[in-house]
C-alpha cells in the first residue's frame, strides 16, 4: 500500500507485493487534506481517511492483507510526531502489515521519479522541497527547502500565488510594483481584494487557496510584466534548490515532479534558463511516476527487502512491525 498526503489531499493505491514495478491495481483519492495542530499532522485524521479506503481497496483486488506499507506526507520532517507515533501500531492491529516506511513527500517524490538510483529531485506542488543522493550511507540525504509556506516553499504553487496577490492588493492600493490583471483575476476567482484576508486567514487551507491562484499568474504572465517577474523568480527559487542537492557537483540526474509544473511555459521557460545557468552539467530526467507511484515502490522494495535509498530518522523511517 502506498499513501501520498499533501497540502491538496489524500491520495492511495496498492500493488502486488511482488510486482518490482509496483504497478497499482486500484487507487483512492480524497481532496481533504490531513489536518494540523498542535501535534503536527493529525494521525487520527489520516487514519480515519486511509483505514476504510484500505479495506475497500484491498477487497476490490481480492487481497488478504498487506505485507508492506509506505505512508508519503507533506510535513513529514517538521509535523509528523503524531504519525511516527501512532501509524506503525494502527496500521499493524487494522492489516497485519510487517514492514512500513513513514517518509517525506520529497522521498516518494524522489522514488516515483529516479527510483533507487543517485540523483536530485525537485518536488513542486502547494509546497516545495528538493532531495539528493548518492546513495552512500554516510551522506545520505541532501535537502533544501520544504520549510512551509511562512518560511520557505520559496518558488512553490503557495509562494506563487501569495506573490501574486501581493501584487493584486498592492494595485488595489495604488502602490509600486502592482499588477492590474492580478487585481482583476483576483476579484474574479475570490471576490472583492479588501475581503481577502478576512476570508483568507481563518481557514485551515488557506496554503492550498494560496496555490490555487499559481496558475492565474501563468495566465497573465504572458501579457502581465509583474507576473511574468513572478514566475521568472519562482524559476530562480526552484534552480537554487536543485542547485543545494545535486550531488557529485552538479554532473547527476535532475527530475523536477508535482503538480507545480503543470502549469507550462510560463514557469517551465525561465526554469530551463536558470538551470542552464546554475546547473549546465545537469541530465534532466523525465519523472515517469508520481509521488503515489514512489510509495508504493518504496513498499514493494520494502516487502522484497531491496530498499537502497538511506534510512532516515525523519526523512525515511522504517518500521520492522511483525517478526
Amino acid at each position: 500500500m502506498g499513501v501520498d498526503s499533501g497540502g491538496s489531499g489524500l491520495r492511495l493505491a496498492v500493488a502486488r507485493s511482488d510486482d518490482r514495478q509496483a504497478r497499482p491495481l486500484a487507487s483512492y483519492a480524497s481532496r481533504e487534506p490531513v489536518r494540523t495542530g498542535a501535534r503536527g499532522m493529525d494521525a487520527t485524521h489520516l487514519l480515519d481517511q486511509v483505514l476504510p479506503a484500505a479495506r475497500k481497496l484491498l477487497h476490490e483486488v481480492g487481497g488478504r492483507r498487506y505485507d508492506a506499507a509506505c505512508v508519503g506526507a507533506a510535513g513529514m520532517v517538521t509535523l509528523g510526531a503524531d504519525l511516527r507515533s501512532h501509524l506503525p501500531a494502527a496500521l499493524a492491529d487494522a492489516f497485519g502489515i510487517r514492514h512500513l516506511a513513514l517518509a517525506a513527500d520529497a522521498v516518494t517524490a524522489y522514488a516515483g521519479a529516479l527510483g533507487q538510483r543517485p540523483g536530485a529531485v525537485v518536488a513542486a506542488g502547494t509546497g516545495l522541497i528538493a532531495l539528493g543522493t548518492d546513495l552512500s550511507g554516510p551522506a545520505g540525504w541532501r535537502r533544501a527547502d520544504g520549510w512551509g509556506h511562512l518560511l520557505g516553499d520559496c518558488g512553490s504553487g503557495a509562494w506563487i500565488g501569495r506573490a501574486g496577490l501581493e501584487a493584486a492588493l498592492r494595485a488595489h492600493d495604488g502602490r509600486t510594483g502592482g499588477s492590474a490583471a492580478l487585481l482583476a483575476r483576483t476579484e474574479a476567482v475570490l471576490g472583492p481584494v479588501a475581503e481577502l484576508p478576512g476570508r483568507l486567514y481563518p481557514r485551515a487551507d488557506r496554503t492550498a487557496v494560496l496555490a490555487s491562484f499559481a496558475p492565474e499568474v501563468a495566465r497573465c504572465a504572458g501579457w502581465d510584466p509583474v507576473a511574468a517577474g513572478i514566475l521568472g523568480e519562482a524559476a530562480r527559487h526552484i534552480a537554487d534548490t536543485a542547485v543545494a542537492v545535486c550531488p557529485a557537483g552538479g554532473r547527476c540526474a535532475v527530475a523536477f515532479t508535482g503538480g507545480l509544473f503543470r502549469i507550462g511555459e510560463p514557469l517551465l521557460a525561465p526554469l530551463r534558463a536558470a538551470l542552464a545557468e546554475r546547473l549546465p552539467y545537469a541530465q534532466p530526467v523525465e519523472a515517469p511516476g508520481t509521488p503515489l507511484d514512489g510509495a508504493l515502490r518504496i513498499a514493494a522494495a520494502l516487502s522484497a527487502d531491496r530498499l537502497l535509498l538511506p534510512h532516515d530518522e525523519k526523512l525515511l523511517q522504517i518500521t520492522r512491525l511483525l517478526g
